[in-house]
């Protein structure tokens, strides 16, 4: 995949202010954050800032072990268009929420080592997006990623099984990384094959979406690769 078309998700947005730099920037994504954090925004506010948000621009839902039943409620209201897990949900209650709705589901996975993205590999989810720790800020570690795609991990590990899963991971799961991403680090996020880099704090100043950082790290992600 060229850096060209990677894509870019903007999470956390709460405000209308920030849907106007998002329709004016237009990163793939959107993120509206259902659970609890100083960026969750209630099911009105999501549905009105919804209404207001230019249609080209997809809206990720993320909840943190939610009911099944309120998510796909959401859902069904039209609010988002995909739905990002960062609990503990199980793979019973993806299939669930993937079925009722006929929304993608991208699961939150904490990577600490390969072992943790093999395993990753193997959820029902249609994605999977790479954290360092669920929503912590702290910066992913790249070189966890690297050795995974050289089928360089620990010793404990048998290389066919990463051979194997690696094929799944890449070639049947898009999927995004976050952690920590500024505009002091984008383009090393970059240099990983991802379908999407997904930012939060790195596209704020003192807490608030900041229109200017959005602008850069959108035009960062647009113009890489070329």
């Amino acid at each position: 995949m060229s850096g060209s078309k990677t894509k870019i998700k903007i999470c956390g947005i709460s405000r209308e202010e920030d849907i106007a730099a998002v329709n004016r920037y237009r990163p793939d994504f959107i993120g509206f954050v259902f659970a609890e954090s100083k960026r969750k925004v209630t099911v009105s506010q999501a549905a009105r800032l919804a209404g207001i948000l230019d249609k080209a621009v997809i809206t990720v839902g993320v909840f943190v072990d939610s009911p099944p039943d309120g998510i796909v409620d959401i859902a069904r209201q039209g609010i988002i268009s995909m739905v990002q897990l960062h609990g503990n949900e199980a793979d019973d209650e993806i299939i669930y929420i993937h079925r009722k709705t006929g929304l993608k589901v991208i699961r939150s996975v904490t990577v600490r080592t390969a072992k943790d993205i093999v395993k990753a590999a193997q959820s029902p989810a249609d994605m999977l997006l790479l954290d360092n720790g669920k929503g912590t800020g702290n910066t992913f570690n790249w070189h966890i990623f690297k050795d995974y795609m050289d089928g360089m991990v620990d010793t404990n590990m048998e290389t066919s099984d990463i051979k194997e899963e690696r094929q799944v991971l890449i070639g049947g799961k898009p999927f995004m990384v976050a952690g920590g991403i500024d505009l002091s680090n984008i383009k090393e996020a970059l240099q990983i094959p991802v379908y999407a880099v997904d930012l939060s704090g790195g596209a704020e100043t003192d807490g608030v979406k900041d229109p200017e950082k959005i602008r850069k790290l959108v035009e960062a992600v647009r113009s890489y690769g070329r």
